[in-house]
């Protein structure tokens, strides 16, 4: 009979927790939409909860303000920078052929990562309330850009000292390969639409062209 009781007593419970999680993701989906559409400020919360199709007070279960939600936003778009992160480094260790061919793999995908209409969007609106929270946008640049330049001077370190690359700047040759192969896509992506900041850019020309000059100037 307790353990009859103890059962039944759990199922609500559960599905209390299932709603729970349901709900933060339409919260999520529907604050992503409206911060990037129209910015921090005119976003309001009541606009969330209508997209979402919740109550503001459900919201308030997940998010105690629209700051901890907006940064809710901005800091959880950070997952794939593991991935990757995970395939530069496989890529490059495994590129025991041509070095040249495994940094150009690795070069047209940061590109591609980089350049989607999504990430555009969401650097600009993090760039345009970095002076509203700096230590957001600090934090942002540490797990995102600031990740992948990290993990670029460790490979670079790896292959220099096995003498495949000739650096003594690890930090530098990091940052020159980054702007190399985003600089041009990347500030397009600044000032044009989001969906037209690659238009009529080779993506591919422009990797492959940052790797050569790179190369050039490291490789042995």
């Amino acid at each position: 009979m307790e353990e009859a009781r103890a059962t039944v007593g759990t199922e609500p419970e559960r599905r209390r927790r299932v709603g729970r999680l349901a709900s933060g993701g339409a919260i999520r989906e529907a604050a992503t939409r409206l911060f990037l559409e129209k910015g921090y400020q005119g976003t309001s919360m009541d606009e969330i909860a209508a997209v979402a199709q919740l109550s503001k007070q459900t919201i308030y279960t997940h998010f105690a303000s629209k700051e901890e939600l907006f940064a809710d936003l901005v800091l959880g778009n950070t997952e794939r920078v593991d991935e990757f992160v995970e395939m530069m480094s496989r890529t490059l260790a495994e590129a025991r052929g041509s070095l040249e061919e495994g940094l150009g793999k690795v070069a047209r995908a940061y590109l591609r990562i980089v350049v989607r209409p999504d990430v555009l969007r969401l650097r600009r609106l993090v760039l345009g309330e970095a002076s509203r929270f700096p230590d957001l946008a600090r934090t942002y640049y540490e797990r995102v850009p600031g990740r992948v330049l990290k993990e670029l001077e460790l490979v670079f370190g790896r292959l220099a000292a096995e003498g495949r690359l000739k650096i003594d700047d690890v930090s530098l040759a990091a940052d020159q390969f980054a702007w190399l192969v985003l600089g041009l896509a990347l500030d397009r992506g600044m000032f044009y639409p989001a969906e037209d900041a690659t238009r009529d850019v080779d993506l591919e020309r422009i990797a492959d062209s940052a790797v050569r000059v790179f190369i050039s100037a490291y490789g042995r």
